[in-house]
């Protein structure tokens, strides 16, 4: 375990169902005063690039699900995906993020290709999501340049996630912690999350995530509230199986995740997600920043695909120009008094890793 947990499970539970007032300030304030000092007051802008909404998994909650015939599919190109590298490194981000469904169509030549070219051209970290992949794509990928995966495990609780998340036909139900640790050995930072809300989780559910968190040591964390697409059986009422006690899919519970995320994993990245911003237009990230994120991620997929990566309905920032998200998240920044990162951003608890001393046996 890279990072304490210095919370058992019930009290993780407590604090899950602690109401407004004093006692749930004061875990905002425990977050936010470790954010500052284990990653300091800069807010790491991460430009996020959509490749595809082509999608062979039929999850449940997902709105490019393979079986929503409704939605117009896209797949980018290689110099539209390059222009936004560029134009990432003119507003003086970091990162690219590149994203997309589990689409055939990406396949290993491709992103290799694609992470060639951008290392070439710029300076920027590459971020990938590309979902559950092969062990010889995530080798050669990384052997590219490629400097962090994000793989959100969704939920620990094995029967829930396997409801969720149906595998492929004819293929085995998958473990996506033995993967994130397959990514960690092979010297990616290494990132995962939650849904908070979904449909049958839990309290201790939603506890046991964050133990998951520090146990795992992640370099970053994305969670967020659930939001249901109607062209998902997730999104139709009469498929919805609630749990005994379930957790509510508001921006509240939301922030008190992120929190516990921020205390049990100090030196994480952590973004005030899109979902915060969906829910609530007006101040939805920036009390993500205040609840212990330093991570904001502007939309640089052109306009065009913006409206069509729609893996929830009305997501923020799906009408605005890349200009636009830039400049909303720069305001946000400065109303909060907190800087614009510079350079890469990388995850201090991953660095910490790379310098520790090799341990010989024997």
């Amino acid at each position: 375990m890279r990072d304490g947990l210095n919370m058992d499970r019930q009290e993780i539970v407590q604090w899950l169902k602690c109401s407004p007032g004093e006692e749930l300030d004061s875990l905002r304030e425990k977050a936010d005063q470790l954010r500052r000092l284990s990653v300091g007051d800069e807010v790491h802008l991460r430009g996020l690039v959509e490749l595809s909404n082509i999608c062979s998994r039929n999850c449940s909650y997902c709105g490019i699900r393979r079986d929503n015939l409704s939605i117009k599919r896209y797949r980018i190109k290689t110099e539209e995906v390059l222009r936004c590298a560029h134009k990432a490194v003119k507003f003086g981000f970091g990162t690219l993020v590149l994203q997309g469904g589990e689409d055939p169509g990406l396949t290993k030549e491709f992103i290799s290709d694609l992470i060639l070219r951008i290392k070439t051209e710029t300076d920027l970290a590459i971020t990938l999501s590309l979902g559950e992949r092969n062990v010889d794509e995530w080798q050669e990928w990384r052997k590219c340049g490629a400097d962090r995966y994000l793989l959100r495990f969704e939920t620990s609780n094995k029967d829930l996630f396997h409801r969720i998340h149906p595998p492929q036909e004819g293929q085995p139900q998958c473990d996506r912690v033995a993967m994130l640790k397959t990514l960690q050995a092979l010297g990616y930072e290494t990132g995962s999350g939650v849904m908070i809300g979904v449909p049958g989780q839990s309290y201790d559910d939603l506890a046991r995530d964050i133990e998951l968190f520090a146990e795992l040591g992640l370099d970053m964390i994305g969670v967020g509230p659930f939001i249901p697409h109607p062209q998902t059986p997730l999104g139709m009422k009469e498929n919805v199986k609630m749990a005994a006690e379930q957790v509510p899919n508001s921006v509240e519970m939301g922030l008190k995740v992120l929190a516990l995320a921020r205390i049990v994993c100090p030196g994480a990245n952590i973004p005030s997600t899109t979902a915060f911003a969906t829910l609530d237009r007006k101040s939805g990230r920036e009390m993500g920043l205040c609840w212990g994120a330093n991570v904001v991620m502007p939309n640089l997929t052109p306009v065009e695909y913006r409206k069509l990566y729609e893996i929830y309905p009305s997501k923020a920032a799906s009408t605005e120009t890349p200009e636009q998200s830039r400049d909303a998240a720069l305001i946000q920044i400065k109303h909060l008094g907190r800087t614009p990162g510079r350079g890469r951003g990388d995850s201090p608890t991953h660095l910490e890793q790379l310098t520790k001393p090799i341990r010989k046996e024997g």
